[in-house]
């Protein structure tokens, strides 16, 4: 299981990150996830994915501030650059990740 050290140490340790933080019972969480893993894999392959069960770490809602589920927070150089809660499109996350992604990787 993931710890919050180990989610901090990702962090750091990665030049783009997407955390995306949910509850097993989240329906939209579920539909959600395997379409931004896609976005993913096809328009920005250099960047780590990590899902965290909140329902299993406990501590990550607080030291996160999430409110809702899904929350999607989006890492550079260990800084978070943006968040997004319940209500994101991929269209709007692919618009997002874009500049900076390229000017980081291309």
């Amino acid at each position: 299981m993931i710890t919050i050290a180990d989610i901090e140490k990702l962090i750091v340790d990665s030049p783009a990150l997407v955390l995306y933080l949910s509850r097993q019972g989240c329906n939209v969480c579920r539909e959600l996830k395997p379409k931004i893993i896609k976005l993913l894999e096809r328009d920005f392959p250099k960047m780590k994915f990590q899902y965290i069960d909140l329902d299993l770490v406990k501590e990550a809602p607080a030291r996160f501030s999430v409110f809702a589920v899904p929350t999607i927070l989006i890492f550079f150089d260990g800084k978070e650059f943006f968040r997004e809660g319940r209500n994101l499109g991929i269209i709007q996350l692919s618009e997002k990740l874009d500049r900076p992604y390229s000017l980081l990787f291309r």
